[in-house]
């Protein structure tokens, strides 16, 4: 068999041309019905957005796998695994619930319930975990009560993290994009580098949600035209969930030949198989995070779990004082770090320069996370060089008019508090600070 890199490549360049053909034409369809939700308090854009971006993405999945089927390296895929129809099947039904949401918005349980159908779909099509790798044991063989819970269990989880970051424009797409990316190089590994047929779908899997991700992107960067909605977050969190299923439950670690030896041998020689298992929570690591948190605080201030806020990592990110292009920066830089350092760990796990190079990165994001708290003034001589914000702000008290002395009428016109709620008032200086602007009567201008 030859390198199939060439039939991936395709596969992922067909996928992601026709989600992005077909998401302006979806665009106009979700304006024509309706499916554009009113602005809410915890949303950032100022603008109603149409959403069902994900129905793009899943006819995107649907004809990746079409054209991977009719590959001459990719039809053993199809032939001897059961896990592409098994995965579009699964598909198909979260995608169906996500619709129905992103139109009639749906109740929370109703989604969660949805959720665990469809992974249940997917149990019973064979996408399930088999068994788990062990240092010093080798491989336990799970019962079925165990690796369906196991199984649905990594589906809700990776589902739901995925949906909490999808809330600026690009986030959700261009993690699970680098997610994909990162996964597919391992996946690859697996099957081409230690020849097990097994990991193949779980590589053909990444690399379609690449392709969906990517066909995305180019109309959900800020300012998106167009939201993916539940019906494309809770999609593409399925298929990075049923990716690492597949090579974690499917691949049989006896097959890589590394429990043998001494226990500490065995378990040095274990990382590569290991790895499918961290691998996951390492790539949605800073969603999943952001889930936990979301929960404990909600808990904590006496609310539901899926009540909507403003306390997500992305939303702290825009308060810190980063503008919203940076903020989704910072996250995919975040992302790529954990993702890409944890697989170059498993290739090379005895390399010190890895470590260095992921601590020196680390220090880098942390200082482009804090970088809005400092004002950095140029010198006098650099001012011309540099942009106004980093020049030193010159006082002339000379030339600006005095202000004049407010009334005692003026003064209790601005002590009336603004309540929440009250026309006028929109989510976010609700929320946030409100600034004050001068009573266009005062001004002079006719009322």
């Amino acid at each position: 068999m030859g390198q199939p890199v060439r039939d991936y490549l395709l596969t992922l360049c067909v996928t992601a041309a026709v989600t992005y053909l077909l998401t302006g034409p979806v665009r106009k369809f979700a304006i024509a019905t309706g499916a554009m939700p009113e602005i809410r308090a915890r949303d950032v854009h100022r603008e109603p957005t149409p959403r069902l971006g994900g129905i793009a993405m899943f006819f995107g999945l649907c004809a990746g796998l079409l054209v991977a089927a009719h590959l001459s390296n990719l039809r053993s895929v199809f032939e001897l695994s059961n896990e592409p129809r098994a995965l579009l099947s699964g598909a198909a039904l979260i995608w169906l619930i996500g619709v129905l949401d992103d139109k009639f918005e749906l109740d929370a349980l109703i989604k969660l319930g949805a959720q665990m159908i469809s992974a249940g779909v997917m149990v019973m099509q064979g996408l399930t975990i088999l068994w788990l790798p062990i240092p010093g044991v080798g491989t336990v063989a799970l019962t079925q009560w165990q690796g369906t819970l196991l199984t649905v269990a990594l589906v809700v989880l990776t589902i739901n993290a995925v949906n909490f970051v999808d809330g600026l424009d690009g986030l959700a797409a261009g993690m699970v994009c680098i997610a994909a990316a990162a996964f597919f190089l391992y996946a690859y590994r697996i099957w081409y580098g230690y020849t097990i047929e097994a990991a193949a779908p779980a590589t053909l899997f990444a690399a379609v949600l690449m392709g969906m991700c990517l066909g995305f992107l180019p109309h959900n960067m800020h300012p998106a035209r167009i939201f993916m909605g539940d019906s494309g977050s809770m999609l593409i969190g399925l298929i990075l969930a049923a990716s690492a299923i597949s090579i974690t439950g499917q691949v049989d670690p006896d097959a890589l030949k590394i429990f043998e030896g001494s226990t500490r041998q065995a378990t040095h020689a274990a990382l590569p198989v290991f790895i499918p298992l961290v691998l996951p929570l390492t790539i949605i690591a800073i969603p999943m995070a952001d889930l936990v948190l979301a929960i404990v605080r909600r808990t904590w201030n006496g609310q539901s779990p899926f009540a909507a806020d403003r306390g997500h990592l992305h939303h702290r990110l825009l308060e810190i004082g980063h503008s919203h292009s940076r903020a989704v920066l910072i996250m995919y830089f975040w992302s790529a770090l954990i993702a890409f350092g944890t697989l170059a760990y498993s290739v090379h796990s005895t390399s010190m320069w890895i470590v260095l190079v992921v601590v020196a990165l680390s220090a880098l994001g942390l200082v482009l996370l804090l970088l809005p708290r400092f004002t950095p003034r140029a010198p006098r001589w650099a001012e011309s060089f540099v942009p106004p914000r980093y020049r030193r702000k010159v006082r002339t008290q000379e030339t600006a008019p005095a202000a004049s002395a407010p009334t005692a009428e003026e003064e209790a016109e601005e002590r009336v508090p603004v309540a929440v709620g009250v026309s006028g008032v929109n989510g976010a200086t609700a929320i946030g600070h409100r600034s004050r602007f001068t009573d266009r009567r005062k001004a002079g201008t006719p009322s």
